[in-house]
């Protein structure tokens, strides 16, 4: 038995922009804007095939340990794509979110944040999360914390802490976890990304560096999906019986 519906929560590491360049002979920072082209193909396919949500990693709470110049450049561009998508994106009825701790961005850049998660809150279509300055663990960590304050204010018993209350406290609580995870350049690993949120997420791995990553290769991903078998946890005859 297969799974026939699509995916409705998309999860994608854009991994390879530097070794596109650097394959190229072009500097890191070439790699870093082909790849926003990339992203916005991408997200203009989701939206025309009434994908649900798409979660992409643009910056882990690891990558500040890059070379300063690299770092900067990486703002700017943050920076440079808000000013230059946010109207295509509320155009196409996409509504932008940011998860992950925005405190060490520069204040320009959270406010430009804050001002295009409002722009596009009133929108119906795709759910576009950026996660940015995120990691897994930090989630996890800051779910943590913010259960601790509530069980020390009488908000919530120790015993009443479940999956459920757990995931409450998480980025991208109120929305499906990712069914369909890729990871682009060739790399077979999570790199600490929706560490809880991508537990029975199936994982898809491609050597296609993310600049060259296009609609023709994710409509594979979704296919090589839609022809997974998801069991969570349950044997084939109980999800025949279904």
């Amino acid at each position: 038995m297969q799974n026939t519906s699509s995916p409705k929560h998309i999860a994608i590491i854009m991994d390879g922009n530097g070794r596109w360049a650097t394959q190229r002979g072009l500097p890191r920072s070439a790699g870093h804007k082909k790849g926003v082209n990339s992203l916005r193909d991408i997200v203009k396919f989701c939206a025309k095939k009434h994908i649900e949500n798409l979660t992409v990693f643009a910056f882990s709470s690891e990558n500040w340990k890059r070379p300063r110049q690299e770092v900067d450049l990486l703002m700017e561009l943050f920076i440079s794509a808000l000013k230059n998508e946010v109207e295509e994106l509320n155009k196409n009825n996409v509504v932008l979110k940011f998860i992950g701790d925005r405190h060490q961005f520069p204040e320009k850049l959270v406010n430009m944040v804050e001002s295009s998660e409002k722009k596009t809150k009133l929108n119906t279509g795709l759910n576009l999360f950026v996660a940015a300055n995120y990691g897994g663990r930090w989630d996890i960590i800051n779910a943590c914390q913010k259960i601790a304050d509530d069980v020390k204010q009488g908000k919530l018993e120790p015993e009443n802490i479940s999956d459920s209350e757990m995931i409450s406290y998480l980025s991208l609580s109120g929305y499906p976890e990712p069914d369909l995870f890729i990871r682009t350049g060739g790399e077979q690993r999570i790199s600490n990304f929706l560490l809880w949120q991508c537990a029975y997420s199936e994982l898809y791995f491609c050597d296609e560096l993310w600049p060259d990553f296009n609609e023709e290769q994710l409509l594979k991903a979704i296919e090589w999906f839609e022809g997974r078998q998801r069991r969570f946890g349950l044997t084939m005859e109980q999800i025949e019986d279904k």
